[in-house]
């Protein structure tokens, strides 16, 4: 029941604040629902003497959802599929090259660099964070997310190579990542010292046991829809292979998003190449559209609610924007580096590697990681720290990351 009144509570306000954003701010919609949220918890924070009940109720609701758990082990998945599904193969395979190497070395360059940074920019502020903090700082903000990046770019209006880079770049990160942070995690909080072989064997089984299972569900979801043709049992089967593929993948100790990625990846591209009814295609294509759009919702609503769970975020507003602007300079060294050193198929223009550093997006699964560190001394900094980016990244960087795109790339005029 408690679980059932907080999506309700959620789902309400996030149709409210879609509504009001359409019909007055008309902003895109998951930015303009992340907005009205933030402004929301400005409001509550500044007056919430006068609303002690509404503040105290908001507050319970958020503390009380385990975001970290229902992000990564439920929202994720849906979200992850939904966007491989429309993801062309055929343009991930022509751009396998830099989206390989931005999903994997960019992202631990750009760990080791944030975290540097920010070692030694803290203690200026008046802040101490130990080096391995630092570095699990770096590790959660290195990954571009993918739900932020994938509903956003939509519109953006970035050329197609050039969004298949940034868009591949998201879908697949998040197995480095992942084990990346758990890796430091598991060092900075005093557990068993991992050894490189454990780091690379995690890396495997995560990586590569995602891509098997995806596969296997991918085609055989595809072979059973290619059968039957009906587009009723068709929305069941891929909602069993999100739902059933999460449950196989966390049982075995695989990466669920990249399940989800590589399956959603080979039923999306099987839809396009097969005998399928323009029926049964239209409602796959609306059911997991509709899909995206409501769940987009309501992860940033949550993403703006989240201010009311930092404690004295006054505190660390200048922290946050010195993370900002060092974030921003890691994801260029990350981007730039291997451009220089590996020799692609077509050579980077200044222009692309600007589009890729400003179109590099982090949302709820940088925050979902943040929440998910025990607590003690450190955590409520890096939360606070998170936040600043996150907030930073989706709002700034996703309003103009088109106008950018346009600036680099001038159309020639007639």
């Amino acid at each position: 029941m408690e679980l059932y009144y907080s999506l309700s509570v959620l789902i309400v306000l996030a149709s409210f604040f879609a509504y009001f954003n359409v019909r007055f701010l008309k902003l895109p919609s998951t930015i303009g629902v992340m907005v009205l949220a933030m402004a929301v918890s400005i409001f509550l924070v500044l007056f919430g003497k006068t609303f002690p009940n509404t503040l105290h109720r908001i507050s319970t609701l958020i503390h009380g959802f385990d975001f970290t758990q229902v992000l990564m082990g439920a929202m994720l998945n849906f979200l992850l599929f939904a966007g491989a599904i429309h993801v062309n193969l055929k343009d991930l395979r022509e751009q396998r090259g830099p989206i390989m190497v931005f999903s994997t070395v960019s992202v631990v360059i750009s760990t080791f660099a944030v975290g540097t940074l920010l070692y030694y920019i803290l203690p200026l502020l008046g802040i101490t964070l130990p080096y391995l903090y630092c570095l699990l700082f770096g590790s959660l903000i290195s990954p571009t997310d993918p739900v932020a990046v994938l509903s956003i770019l939509k519109k953006a209006g970035v050329k197609k190579s050039l969004e298949t880079k940034i868009a591949g770049e998201s879908l697949f990160n998040d197995g480095i990542a992942v084990v990346v942070f758990a890796v430091i995690l598991q060092l900075a909080q005093d557990g068993p010292n991992p050894t490189f072989s454990y780091a690379a064997w995690l890396l495997v089984k995560e990586a590569g046991g995602g891509f098997l299972l995806g596969t296997a569900l991918g085609i055989g979801a595809s072979r059973a829809m290619r059968k039957i043709d009906d587009y009723k049992v068709s929305v069941l089967i891929t909602l069993s292979v999100v739902m059933g593929g999460y449950l196989i993948a966390s049982t075995l100790h695989f990466s669920g998003p990249l399940t989800m990625v590589f399956a959603g990846l080979i039923i999306g591209n099987f839809k396009k190449r097969f005998a399928m009814s323009p029926v049964t295609k239209d409602y796959l294509d609306k059911f997991w559209e509709l899909n995206d759009e409501i769940l987009n919702a309501i992860l940033f609503l949550f993403i703006g609610f989240n201010l009311l769970v930092i404690k004295d975020i006054n505190s660390y507003w200048l922290p946050g924007i010195a993370c900002i602007a060092l974030v921003l300079f890691s994801r260029y060294i990350s981007i730039w580096l291997p451009t220089k050193f590996i020799k692609f198929r077509e050579k980077f223009s200044k222009g692309t590697i600007k589009v890729l550093v400003w179109g590099g997006l982090r949302g709820g699964v940088s925050i979902a990681l943040a929440l998910s560190i025990n607590d003690g001394p450190y955590k409520d900094i890096i939360i606070a720290i998170t936040y600043f980016v996150v907030v930073f990244s989706i709002v700034v960087q996703g309003l103009t990351i088109g106008k950018v795109a346009t600036k680099a790339f001038p159309k020639p005029t007639e």
